[in-house]
């Protein structure tokens, strides 16, 4: 493994699964590691070899991948009580998972052995010693997390720091410093990591919990005061509100601290990595994450991308290309003709003055007045831009649909649908049955054009939502649809409005698709 100036260990895939919501297959924790080593994570934790028949078999198999860089490690607890650590069965099952890096978790609050273990201060600390030892002696590395240290070392500080010192005399090669219940601020953590800075320990690693909303900041903090290893999840997650974000402490570390992180030369693929993480857990990405997120460098108001045009510095507080995100200037009623022209300009060269941009002013302001948002939906109104530059190439036309729903007994309703489509000239005819009309629509498009446009198989919707706009008008109130498509490897929003639901989405999809085919089809 590369040397750098800190260790960055990435828990995702098990710490991470324990979030709500978070769950992955086999082949899902097997391609994540791949992408994690491509990126430069220097510890990858695989999770615990008898939690599950998944996780043995993850175990199995990560030895046949070509990882470059990455050391994975297997998870489990000291010895029981009364147990040489040489017969405990779940020791020996984190060797028999073949890992080069061990990461063993121990009790250092005194109240846990006390009353959770059941055992004796002193046992504590020959688990400890006894499990350290004898995995390192088998020539594992040895990485220690030391469970509610803070909470351990506000309540008895001088057994927090017994077990430290049992751990650093067993050959631990790192000590982590847990906040496991997630409650201990910064500064009361960072005091704490002083005072222990001053004893002749191994190196020492952190690991905070999110439950006061500190865990990045108290991880960047921890680094200044002396801790080389750091660990966390992408994109945050774990129990209960989750771990410390890696994909902004990475950042952090490298553009804000100048740390030497192994992953700061693949800094461009972070937001590839966020993403690809959350297709593969199901999740609908968070938008609002800092750096990665997709309204991390987004604005909104006339004036703020009007001063992003004159000097982008004055608004930004770096080049969202470091870490492979990119800059949106979203389109409402605040936006300025600054904002148009700087969504024209990928069609060619437009200024305040010019004709277009005053006419996309005022269809902008008429369709918000019918109830559309272009903000979240910035390829219906690329679709408008298009069509007022005489740009657009609908793929298809509608001929007709026609959709029916129905219900037996106690099983779940559904919809079949047909449609007619000219493309090309040519006739197409789809038919699908889907669990809504919605996704009846969208499967009979596909029915009937993939055959003659694959392109189609490799876009997907991912996100539907729906919002009343005159709740006063009862059943003949108007809604606004909101659809997010995506390739897997870029996301692209748009709407539909009107007093029929079918109608909105259709719509929708409509401007999803054709966004997609004049953007990314026709102008390969």
């Amino acid at each position: 493994m590369g040397k750098s100036e800190i260790a960055v260990f990435d828990t995702t895939l098990r710490d991470g699964t324990q979030g709500t919501g978070i769950n992955f297959t086999l082949k899902d924790k097997l391609e994540i590691t791949e992408r994690l080593d491509d990126f430069g994570i220097d510890y990858i934790e695989g999770g615990f070899p008898l939690a599950s028949e998944r996780e043995t078999a993850y175990f199995n198999e990560v030895q046949s991948l070509n990882l470059k860089h990455s050391r994975i490690c297997a998870f489990g607890s000291t010895r029981k009580p009364g147990i040489p650590a040489s017969q405990d069965a779940h020791i020996n099952a984190l060797l028999q998972a073949e890992t080069p890096t061990v990461v063993i978790v121990g009790k250092s609050w005194d109240a846990h052995a006390t009353e959770v273990l059941q055992t004796s201060l002193e046992e504590n600390l020959n688990m400890i010693h006894d499990s350290i030892s004898y995995l390192k002696g088998e020539g594992r590395e040895i990485i220690f997390d030391l469970e509610h240290f803070f909470d351990g070392y506000r309540n008895n500080k001088a057994y927090a720091l017994k077990v430290l010192q049992t751990a650093t005399e067993a050959g631990a090669d790192c000590l982590v410093l847990c906040d496991t219940n997630g409650g201990t601020l910064p500064q009361t953590a960072i005091s704490y990591i002083k005072e222990v800075k001053t004893k002749d320990l191994a190196p020492l690693g952190v690991h905070f919990h999110n439950d006061t909303g500190t865990a990045v900041a108290s991880s960047i903090l921890a680094i200044d005061a002396g801790a080389v290893h750091v660990q966390g999840t992408i994109n945050g997650w774990g129990e209960r509100v989750g771990n410390a974000n890696l994909c902004a402490i990475i950042p952090n570390l490298v553009l804000k601290m100048n740390k030497s992180v192994y992953a700061g030369s693949n800094l461009k693929e972070l937001t590839k990595i966020s993403r690809y993480t959350e297709e593969k857990a199901n999740i609908i990405p968070e938008k609002n994450q800092a750096y990665v997120g997709e309204t991390a460098f987004t604005h909104k108001a006339g004036q703020h991308a009007d001063v992003l045009a004159k000097a982008e510095h004055l608004m930004e507080h770096m080049d969202s290309s470091l870490v492979g995100n990119s800059r949106k200037i979203l389109l409402s009623e605040l936006a300025g003709k600054s904002t148009i022209v700087r969504k024209l300009a990928k069609y060619g060269d437009f200024d305040k003055k010019s004709e277009i941009v005053t006419n996309l002013i005022e269809t902008l302001k008429k369709k918000e007045m019918e109830g559309y948002e272009y903000e979240a939906a910035e390829a219906s109104f690329d679709v408008i831009m298009r069509k007022a530059l005489g740009k657009y190439t609908p793929l298809f036309d509608l001929q007709n649909y026609h959709l029916e729903s129905y219900k037996t007994m106690e099983s779940k309703s559904k919809t079949v649908g047909r449609l007619f489509l000219k493309a090309g000239g040519v006739e197409h005819m789809g038919a699908a049955v889907g669990e809504g009309p919605v996704d009846t629509l969208n499967s009979s498009v596909r029915d009937a054009l993939i055959p003659s446009f694959p392109f189609l198989k490799n876009i997907h919707l991912s996100d539907y939502k729906v919002r009343v706009l005159n709740p006063e008008e009862a059943t003949a109130a108007k809604v606004r649809v909101f659809i997010t498509f995506t390739d897997n490897k870029k996301t692209w929003d748009s709407v539909g409005v009107s007093e029929n639901i079918i109608e909105a989405s259709w719509e929708a999809l409509l401007d999803a698709i054709n966004f997609y085919y004049n953007n990314f089809i026709l102008e390969e």
